[in-house]
């Protein structure tokens, strides 16, 4: 990489020993990506994507790619796992997992850091914990086995299997017998699941007090609006992405299919948006709370400060670890 001068020897010491996986984490429009890349210029290091959206090409504006913060200080930041698949594409965490562990042993083999960047709390966890998920094909047998139980029954079994990490397993009938589906086929199978390697983890989050967050998110939104969000979603549209899919999407793609489908106006659409986004924030703040109940450390760091100051207080966190 063009900037191997130019990062510190932390490098070298952390991939001594189990390799070290930096996580940069926070809810939506915390500036997650800015700092990761900012790391990554310091530390020659690489960034995987841990955002469940990110991994769809043609969503940019509304998933906030912002991939013109991989170029930085006349560098291009290396990422992965991000425009790996078409819009519409269902793509699950058994999936994510994988294409993590590629990705971290391509970086490590090179003598790179790998720095995880992303908000979707359930694939940070799938990597920390090490969640054991299989690849579970459909089961008709089994997938009718479950007809004629009520929805309630079934999340009633789900919850007795597993703990409930992904509350979108139960938001409808086909997610919910998909996930009752994988918890079978693992049970029956039980050496067919993700093994994640051997590493080291330090996980940053970036917080900012509840106002200011809630004030980033109204810029950002009216940002995207005015760079083409709507623009965006007429074209994946227009590619042939089912609206039912983008509806699922949720956040951006859902609300502006609505408007685009004439279910509500612009207004509405906006104002419906931006509550839920900041719903969606106070969704991500639970989740990283009840990582750290469960023991998973978070060094938390002011948003506030400047990039350099957030840069330089991770690097110290890194030295200590």
């Amino acid at each position: 990489m063009s900037n191997a001068n130019n990062h510190t020897n932390i490098q070298g010491d952390l991939l001594s020993e189990a390799p070290l996986l930096l996580t940069i984490t926070g809810p939506t429009a915390c500036g997650k990506t800015a700092l990761a890349t900012e790391l990554a210029f310091r530390m020659g290091g690489e960034i995987i994507s841990a955002d469940s959206r990110q991994v769809f090409r043609g969503m940019d504006i509304g998933t906030g790619k912002d991939l013109a913060d991989y170029h930085i200080h006349n560098t291009d930041i290396p990422y992965h796992l991000i425009d790996i698949h078409d819009a519409g594409y269902e793509y699950n965490v058994y999936q994510f997992q994988n294409d993590f562990i590629k990705a971290f042993h391509s970086i490590v083999d090179r003598g790179h850091q790998p720095i995880l960047c992303g908000g979707t709390g359930l694939y940070i966890e799938s990597v920390v914990r090490g969640y054991q998920l299989a690849d579970a094909p459909i089961n008709p047998n089994y997938r009718r086995s479950l007809e004629p139980y009520s929805d309630e029954e079934l999340i009633a079994r789900l919850a007795s299997l597993i703990k409930l990490h992904n509350h979108t397993d139960t938001e409808n009938r086909e997610r919910l017998v998909r996930a009752l589906e994988i918890q079978e086929f693992a049970r029956l199978h039980p050496d067919q699941h993700v093994v994640m390697p051997e590493m080291r983890h330090i996980i940053i989050g970036v917080s900012f007090p509840r106002e200011v967050v809630v004030e980033r998110i109204g810029i950002r939104l009216r940002q995207r609006l005015e760079e083409g969000m709507v623009d965006e979603v007429q074209r994946l549209l227009d590619q042939g992405v089912p609206a039912e899919r983008l509806l699922r999407y949720g956040l951006e793609y859902k609300h502006i299919t609505r408007y685009l489908m004439q279910q509500c106006s612009y207004d509405e659409m906006y104002d419906n948006l931006y509550t839920d986004i900041r719903r969606f924030s106070k969704r991500q703040m639970t989740w990283f709370r009840r990582m750290e109940r469960n023991g998973i450390n978070i060094h938390w760091i002011d948003g506030q400060k400047s990039l350099q100051e957030k840069a330089d207080e991770v690097l110290f966190w890194c030295q200590k670890h």
